[in-house]
């Protein structure tokens, strides 16, 4: 049987969704091993005159501990 925890973590990009996300997954991988997936539950953009100027993401990590 396997123990499983989940963290929730806010990262951004100045590029893209994706680039947030992996910008998380990696962030979150410097302190927590085992991490087995990410589920994106929310999406933000912030914008200054007409242009989006970073990407912000909402990310539920789940890791397997022993």
């Amino acid at each position: 049987m396997a123990i499983v925890k989940t963290i929730e973590v806010i990262a951004s990009s100045d590029k893209g969704w994706d680039d947030a996300a992996k910008n998380g997954i990696k962030q979150a991988g410097k302190t927590v091993k085992n991490i087995k997936s990410a589920w994106v539950s929310d999406q933000k953009a912030i914008v200054k005159g007409d242009e989006i100027v970073e990407f912000r993401v909402n990310l539920k990590i789940s890791f397997e501990i022993s």
